[in-house]
């Protein structure tokens, strides 16, 4: 166990994809850690005290310190266990580059992902377009697929991996419980085999959530929306 590992927890949910991130990046880079799993209908008060302003997961506690947001998270962890497994690339460019792509995902990924499965109507369509401009520009302009780049990081996954990793195994679940695609093999090749990729990476593959009990979960939440609403 390194120095400090001793002292890291970090509070998550199942099935959520950002908690996953955290989880994937300590597990890449070999920190043991504890985890504790939130009940978000009914919020702890360990979540409250250690996310007081968004109370929201995931949330890393380091020696006592808290970190927030999990792409935040990966930079801290990033930063403080330099030595284990870069998630970032030490190049200044490289690294621009990489939180470019990052910051595409999270100010436009997230809350697409989010409509085109809870939303209908215009909203939906909207979102589902949002969505299949993210592929293509990514398909394009990131290099992945490309010689040497089997990933954003090129030989190895990295933080821009772990940014889309809910288009990797997320997306598919939603795209079958709703039964619309947006993510078709023959139409954006370059990033579904990145998906594939990404997801045959062993530590990837044994801490991603079940894809069955993804499926389970959100035909549960389809149902619930569905229902019709009595006052």
């Amino acid at each position: 166990m390194g120095e400090g590992e001793e002292s890291v927890k970090l509070i998550g949910a199942w099935p959520s994809p950002y908690s996953y991130r955290v989880i994937m990046a300590l597990e890449l880079k070999g920190i043991k850690y504890g985890y504790i799993n939130e009940n978000l209908h009914k919020k702890s008060e360990m979540l409250l005290k250690y996310n007081p302003i968004h109370k929201k997961i995931p949330v890393l506690v380091h020696g006592g310190k808290t970190i927030c947001e999990s792409m935040i998270i990966l930079e801290y962890i990033d930063e403080t266990w330099p030595e284990k497994y870069p998630l970032l690339p030490k190049d200044p460019y490289e690294r621009s580059v990489a939180r470019f792509w990052i910051k595409l995902i999270e100010e436009k990924g997230t809350s697409s992902l989010f409509n085109f499965f809870y939303k209908s109507g215009e909203e939906h369509e909207i979102a589902k377009k949002q969505l299949l401009e993210i592929l293509e520009t990514t398909e394009k302009h990131s290099g992945i697929g490309d010689e040497n780049k089997k990933f954003f990081g090129g030989d190895n996954v990295n933080a821009v991996d772990l940014a889309f990793s809910s288009l990797a195994h997320w997306l598919g679940a939603v795209e079958e419980v709703i039964g619309v695609k947006v993510l078709e093999a023959n139409k954006l090749p370059i990033f579904y085999q990145w998906t594939e990729r990404f997801k045959q990476v062993p530590v990837i593959n044994e801490n991603l959530p079940s894809y069955n009990e993804l499926l389970n979960v959100f035909k549960g939440i389809k149902e619930q929306l569905t229902q019709p609403q009595h006052e």
